[in-house]
């Protein structure tokens, strides 16, 4: 019998093409991940893995083994679901990851009101950058996290996982008010930026999908921008740009709160898309299905409306 724990490591080396990566991952030595897949192949009766210098790659019978173990787990997530659906009352760690937007807008009051309905239930909030999310819920760091992507930056199809539509935010192009304005909105987005290709940009940190979006859009609209600062958070963002320091893009919950007198925001015909992420078969687990009812009452209802602009 093919143990399942095994079958998950097989799984996440399928993902991330080292054992030591999965060791790092899963908190195992890579000992210890090297000696579990050589008893799944004990198990199997066949070769399940060549090495090739330092990286491990699956033989056919190993890739095929992978697609059963994507169907076995998220068969076991099914059955979990139905199990805390029979218990009835929800109780215990529910754990969250959440990029910072929206932990600052929208998730506070999502727990307010699950505490509300469910106060044996125990959120845990942890900020994640949405590229981070599909190892660590694959990992079972995370039980649910909000993803996002952007028009310049799409989702990848991450195995093992599902997701559910949020909300939908506009972009905006943020710059110091004393400089010439640029065009106002309209339909080609790389008419704003190309008025501040030579101009100092502020990104976020290299590896996250924010700074891959701005990037790409400068990029798409035939230049590369000139990156003087990466930070993560908005609100620093926009006071660097009150400041003169560079312009920047900013997503329409980075940009809540009074209006600064020193930025000028031109809206984009760009959109940022965020979702729910959850392992493939916990959509229906009560405790997920709880934070998205709550996650979708919160929302501001302007970006609920955004959602018919696309």
């Amino acid at each position: 019998m093919l143990d399942v724990r095994r079958l998950r490591l097989l799984r996440e080396l399928a993902r991330r093409g080292t054992i030591a990566a999965v060791a790092e991952a899963l908190a195992f030595s890579p000992s210890a991940v090297s000696q579990q897949l050589s008893v799944l192949e004990r198990e199997a009766g066949l070769p399940l893995l060549e090495r090739t210098g330092r990286r491990v790659r699956l033989t056919p019978a190993g890739e095929n083994l992978v697609r059963h173990a994507e169907a076995v787990l998220e068969r076991l997530e099914q059955a979990e679901a139905d199990l805390a659906e029979a218990r009835g009352g929800l109780a215990g760690a529910l754990r969250i990851g959440a990029f910072p937007t929206a932990t600052r807008a929208i998730v506070p009051a999502a727990l307010a009101a699950l505490a509300r309905r469910h106060p044996a239930l125990e959120p845990m909030v942890s900020e994640t950058d949405p590229a981070a999310v599909a190892h660590a819920l694959r990992a079972g760091d995370l039980d649910v996290a909000l993803v996002h992507e952007y028009d310049f930056v799409p989702a990848s199809q991450e195995p093992g996982l599902a997701t559910e539509p949020l909300f939908v935010e506009a972009m905006y192009l943020a710059a110091p008010a004393g400089e010439t304005p640029g065009p106002a909105e309209g339909p080609d987005p790389g008419a704003a930026l190309r008025a501040h290709a030579r101009a100092p940009w502020i990104t976020a940190t290299p590896g996250t999908l924010c700074h891959a979006m701005t990037v790409r859009a400068c990029e798409a609209a035939g230049f590369t921008p000139r990156v003087r600062h990466q930070v993560d958070e908005f609100a620093t963002v926009l006071a660097l740009v009150a400041a003169g320091q560079g312009v920047a893009l900013v997503p329409q919950l980075g940009v809540t709160g009074p209006a600064d007198p020193a930025v000028r925001l031109t809206r984009l015909p760009v959109r940022r898309r965020t979702a729910l992420a959850f392992r493939s078969g916990a959509g229906a687990h009560p405790a997920v299905a709880a934070f998205g009812a709550a996650l979708r009452a919160a929302v501001p209802p302007d970006l609920v409306a955004s959602r018919a602009e696309t």
